[in-house]
């Protein structure tokens, strides 16, 4: 049963999210020569302001660039 767990910066659309998890499953599939139903998709939504690039949160880098 392959167990994916995939991080996001905030922001995604639910509809964004569920063509993610159907496109990720698909592949699974294909890939790993699996049934739909037993793959697993666990999605985490991390804010921009606990995620960082290049020494600075990526809030603070939208806000620069803004």
């Amino acid at each position: 049963m392959p167990i994916l767990n995939i991080a996001l910066i905030e922001g995604r659309s639910n509809e964004q999210k569920e063509a993610l998890i159907k496109e990720v499953t698909e592949a699974c599939v294909k890939a790993l020569d699996v049934a739909p139903e037993t793959v697993r998709i666990l999605l985490q939504d991390i804010a921009t302001q606990d995620f960082g690039v290049a020494g600075e949160s990526v809030k603070a880098k939208r806000e620069r660039l803004a």
